[in-house]
């Protein structure tokens, strides 16, 4: 490890583009790995260390020396420190989210709401330091009482996604400091200058050193090696299913506790009662907010006849107003309602998959599967009709601005529909029928159900997860009931 104390400035201005390792305080670590602007090709977005299995070591050994003394701090203290630190993402917020759109492609008023999220949610679970977290219980024996007690598990792991670089370790963090662990996070490579925000905000709020350690890198490097060491009493991971369910087995082995959300194809039912042209911006919410790149994403409709027709019509004029281009704008032009795909590789993929469904018969309605000539990973908003139930385009996960929709005979054979997938992460329905509504929020296999609302985006005080291959399906995340995974109950009788 190479200690660099240059670019660590509490300041927030484009002078910060060398991402370090944040090990026991300090920011270490040889900047080797290039992220360049995927709206602007070749400019240079951020610089980030690639770390080592020893990196890992030496963050894990940080952890473990200081969670004893962080755990024994009050609660309202350790809140008060989360507190701080959202009031700094704040007061940084436009500088932060500028350069979130320069690493990640989002738009800036995405962007700018991420980081409004993520102070959001370290002060909501600051807020949770005064709050009361165990149970006074009647007794069966004289003079004796019950109580129960939350206490930490140690040291945690979190392994976080590119598409929501700042939000996403914050709603892991936050609740996991509350509670008295310490943390060692590994960020997206795509993104590391947020989570590098992030963490200054918790030093500079006074965090002390070795609570919050931040290791950028590899997954198969740092992220295998946070989860084999025994020190990490938990792990907490968003990201593909595949690499998920490989961390579960990990960390099953040793009965370490795992936390995952996964992968998702959410659809939405549209009914014939429904509004089609209400229908149809909630659905393009969903499926081009964000460029599509979440994985609480619209990617199937299935809508009955009697609408389909008003309904396409309404959502491809919905697709041709997200505009894709770059979040920052460009020659003096503001930055476009959708910003550019994450990645080359991410890129080819929505090509792929759009151009996979046309060959195989599908109608492209709005959109197009050829690059941007500027080399900009500008893709834009793809609408997908006549495909079969099974098709690729309707089962895989895309994770881009691409939404199938297909049409189903009624209610029930569209409920069936939304069912009939390995995911089961959100589902949506636009109908004027309560009694439809309150069937459909009953019987969709999904951790999360709308009802004439966009499937993405959720409320940082409910719980958050998913059914099947979407999640573990035992810890949730966000609000109070992300406190869960990361403490263990304690059951106390005292006697008189």
């Amino acid at each position: 490890m190479t200690s660099t104390a240059t670019d660590l400035s509490t300041s927030t201005d484009r002078d910060l583009i060398t991402a370090r390792h944040l090990i026991n305080g300090e920011w270490l670590g040889e900047a080797v790995t290039e992220r360049t602007n995927p709206a602007r090709p070749g400019e240079l977005a951020a610089l980030s260390p690639s770390g080592s299995a020893a990196d890992v070591d030496a963050a894990i050994t940080a952890a473990a020396a200081a969670q004893p003394g962080w755990a024994a701090v009050p609660a309202p203290s350790r809140g008060t420190i989360l507190i701080e630190a959202g009031n700094l993402l704040i007061e940084r917020q436009t500088a932060i989210a500028e350069d979130l759109v320069r690493e990640e492609g989002k738009s800036l008023a995405e962007a700018k709401g991420e980081v409004k999220r993520a102070s959001d949610v370290l002060r909501f679970f600051g807020s949770l330091g005064w709050a009361a977290t165990g149970e006074v219980l009647p007794s069966g024996l004289p003079d004796t009482t019950i109580t129960t007690r939350r206490e930490p598990l140690g040291v945690v792991a979190l392994i976080t996604p590119w598409n929501f670089p700042i939000a996403i370790p914050a709603w892991k963090a936050a609740p996991a400091l509350i509670s008295g662990n310490t943390v060692v996070i590994k960020p997206a490579e795509l993104t590391p200058l947020s989570a590098t925000h992030l963490a200054r905000a918790l030093q500079d709020a006074g965090l002390p050193a070795g609570v919050f350690n931040v290791v950028h890198g590899k997954g198969r490097v740092v992220g295998d090696a946070l989860a084999r060491d025994p020190r990490i009493a938990g792990l907490s991971f968003t990201g593909s299913t595949t690499v998920g369910l490989g961390l579960q087995e990990i960390l099953n082995a040793r009965r370490a506790r795992v936390q995952l959300e996964m992968g998702g194809k959410n659809g939405v039912l549209v009914l014939d009662d429904a509004d089609p042209a209400k229908a149809a911006q909630v659905v393009a919410a969903g499926a081009f907010g964000l460029t599509g790149q979440a994985c609480t994403a619209t990617s199937r409709v299935y809508v009955t006849p009697g609408i389909k027709e008003e309904f396409l019509a309404a959502l491809t004029a919905e697709a041709a107003s997200y505009t894709a281009g770059d979040g920052l704008g460009r020659d003096g032009q503001p930055g476009a309602r959708m910003g550019a795909v994450v990645s080359t590789q991410q890129f080819e993929q929505d090509q792929a998959a759009v151009r996979s469904a046309v060959e195989r018969g599908a109608t492209l309605l709005h959109g197009a599967y050829d690059g941007d000539p500027s080399g900009a990973l500008f893709f834009p908003a793809a609408v997908l009709t006549d495909l079969a139930l099974d098709d690729p385009a309707v089962t895989e996960e895309i994770f881009g601005p691409v939404v199938a929709v297909l049409e189903v005979a009624d209610y029930e054979a569209g409920l069936a529909a939304i069912n009939n997938s390995r995911y089961g992460l959100t589902a949506g329905i636009c109908t004027d029928s309560l009694a439809l509504a309150t069937d459909f929020a009953a019987r969709a296999q999904a951790g999360v159900v709308k009802v004439n609302r966009p499937t993405a985006g959720l409320d940082l005080n409910v719980p958050f997860g998913g059914v099947k291959d979407s999640s573990t399906n035992t810890f949730r995340e966000q609000g109070r009931s992300a406190l869960d995974f990361y403490t263990w109950g304690k059951t106390v009788y005292t006697g008189v």
